[in-house]
């Protein structure tokens, strides 16, 4: 007799939900709270959602060495970030291969200390995925655990550095060199960057996009106009980002932000000083998130495929886990810009 695939609706029944909200989180549409979002993730994993009943038994029995992939994070991904929906679609295929996801939020004196939280247990771990987690040293040091692992985004400066482990992230290069374009192409010569680009690899690769644009069109860089500012800054504050404004030698044209969440707040700062957007100055995103199409008036900004990256990362890491001995990759995932009203079109 065919043992019985568990379904959308078992997850949602053994969770009291509806399927609709069950859907939500393994297709990556629609909003669901963190909480919500957690409890659908732990049933799935606990239910074996997508093997056969006698592999659920062997995958899922408490304690079996290899039965786990590790989720390491210094920052749980939220609302306003890229790895909301990365962490749903890669648990959905880690869950289809036979693994369950444990989640490990690094404190900072485990940061400082770099080790790994006493609950983590490397035998009962197939492999390890980090995400917000910044600390080249702290990366060393899990890379040096000699379990399989799959970094999303990366320190700073990366690019010159070397690894032992598989390395995913958003394109940012060519796609703030597209908006920079954009928004030169539309009469802008006096644009600011704001978010810390010393913050991580996709800051750095955004600033390094952000002053491309610049050199390419023969505009001068002034860091006047720019808010680079630690990336613990209070950016969420309006006042503390109208105090950065108002010590500028003159109000930019434009600002490129490093993501859409410095970039709705820098909007509410404009705003609540009068100014216009995109009249009296253009304000520009990345990341894509589900809020950028909902401020007034509605970013542009660079749109990261979440879903689609979180799959391609858990078969990365699936492929490492059963052959650890392939080369390593960095893999650099097509971003696209997407034009809202918070720029002047041509």
């Amino acid at each position: 007799m065919a043992s019985k695939r568990i379904t959308m609706q078992d997850i949602a029944d053994a969770c009291g939900l509806s399927r609709n909200t069950v859907s939500k989180v393994f297709n990556g549409r629609g909003a669901v709270p963190p909480a919500t979002r957690s409890l659908i993730l732990q049933k799935a994993g606990e239910l074996g959602y997508g093997l056969p009943a006698e592999e659920r038994t062997a995958a899922f029995s408490p304690g079996q060495p290899g039965g786990h992939i590790a989720l390491l994070t210094s920052h749980m991904p939220v609302d306003y970030h890229f790895g909301t929906y990365f962490v749903t679609t890669f648990t959905d295929q880690i869950c289809r291969a036979g693994y369950t996801l444990k989640m490990f939020e690094i404190s900072a004196s485990e940061l400082a200390r770099k080790e790994v939280p006493p609950h983590f247990i490397p035998e009962q771990t197939a492999g390890i995925v980090a995400i917000e987690l910044f600390d080249k040293d702290y990366l060393d040091m899990i890379c040096g655990l000699g379990l399989p692992t799959i970094v999303i985004d990366s320190p700073a400066h990366a690019l010159v550095q070397l690894f032992a482990c598989d390395y995913v992230s958003m394109e940012n290069v060519a796609s703030v060199g597209a908006v920079m374009r954009q928004l030169i192409a539309v009469g802008a010569r006096h644009i600011g960057f704001v978010g810390d680009k010393e913050h991580c690899g996709s800051f750095y690769e955004r600033w390094f996009g952000y002053r491309m644009g610049l050199e390419e069109a023969g505009l001068a860089l002034d860091e006047g106009i720019c808010i680079l500012d630690p990336d613990a800054s209070p950016y969420k504050d309006p006042d503390w980002l109208i105090g950065r404004i108002d010590r500028m030698p003159a109000l930019p044209d434009a600002f490129v932000c490093a993501n859409d969440y410095l970039a709705v707040h820098l909007m509410n700062a404009l705003k609540k000083k009068g100014l216009s957007i995109p009249g009296d100055v253009m304000v520009t995103g990345f990341d894509g998130t589900s809020q950028s199409a909902l401020v007034e008036p509605s970013l542009t900004t660079v749109q990261i495929p979440s879903v689609e990256i979180g799959r391609m990362s858990a078969d990365i890491l699936l492929a490492r886990i059963r052959n650890p001995a392939l080369p390593y990759s960095w893999t650099h995932v097509k971003t696209t810009p997407v034009w809202r009203n918070s720029t002047r079109m041509p």
